[in-house]
């Protein structure tokens, strides 16, 4: 029997599963179907650690916000957002200051829809949709340009997304377009699947890519130098450089846990 739900936008086709819908369930989430819930158990079977990387990088989402806003950051653009789940951007932004201002994207109208009403009555945080590989449209929204100051440093955060962005899209132009208007003291975020360390598990991985392949967004595995090269010459790769998402600046409480090279991420400033 198909599910039916009245939150679900009229249009949208949930019998293909989503990646921000699978990433959703990964996380423990709620707002996704039987197509992504049977996916990410498929996906989970051929690469039994995909929860452990989907886990590694929210918690490095929660760590580089906190640590920017320390810095002085104000203004975070989520590109690639996906759906709510517990720990979202200007929970943490707005722990250090109410009125840090976040601007979610993402191309999924129920990842859109569940974020605007999550939003209701905060003025310093909205949604939009668009799609990474139309920077123009992010920059020049009516939202992006009431909400933030261009005169003042922004983080851009591209979170698992860019793995979903082939080679002959071009993602290290896209994110230098999206880097352009930047002020000095601005940062770009990245967190990108890479290969594993070991022969075993880059053939699950493989398993794992293959079976994207059926999806509207099939996955692109980077090696390091691969993600540090998407970083322009305008934005500086800043220390530990490209490294597993647990290894860059762990919470104390965190400094044990295993390794996920799986899961690659890099901060960098605007010189």
């Amino acid at each position: 029997m198909s599910e039916s739900y009245g939150w679900v936008p009229e249009g949208v086709d949930i019998t293909v599963p989503d990646a921000s819908r699978v990433y959703d369930y990964a996380l423990g989430g709620v707002h996704n179907f039987a197509v992504d819930r049977e996916f990410w158990h498929r996906a989970e079977k051929m690469f039994p650690e995909a929860r452990l990387v989907a886990r590694a990088n929210r918690a490095f989402l929660g760590r580089v916000v906190r640590r920017l806003s320390a810095q002085g950051i104000r203004q975070f653009l989520d590109v690639g957002s996906g759906i709510p789940t517990l720990g979202n951007v200007h929970e943490v932004a707005q722990d250090a200051d109410p009125e840090a201002r976040v601007l979610y994207v993402d191309i999924d109208p129920i990842a859109v829809q569940q974020s605007r009403s999550l939003l209701t009555g905060n003025p310093y945080a909205r949604v939009i949709e668009g799609d990474l590989r139309k920077p123009d449209g992010i920059l020049y929204h009516p939202d992006t340009l009431d909400l933030f100051d261009f005169g003042e440093p922004v983080a851009v955060l591209t979170l698992a997304v860019l793995h979903f962005v082939p080679d002959e899209a071009d993602p290290a132009g896209l994110l230098h377009r999206l880097g352009e208007p930047l002020v000095a003291g601005s940062h770009l975020v990245i967190s990108h699947l890479g290969p594993d360390d070991t022969p075993e598990g880059r053939e699950a991985q493989e398993r794992g890519r293959r079976l994207y392949e059926k999806t509207p967004t099939p996955l692109v595995i980077r090696t390091r130098e691969q993600v540090a090269a998407l970083i322009g010459d305008g934005f500086t790769l800043l220390e530990p450089g490209v490294v597993a998402a647990t290894g860059w600046h762990p919470d104390p409480d965190e400094a044990g846990d295993p390794p996920q090279p799986m899961t690659l991420v890099a901060v960098a400033r605007k010189s």
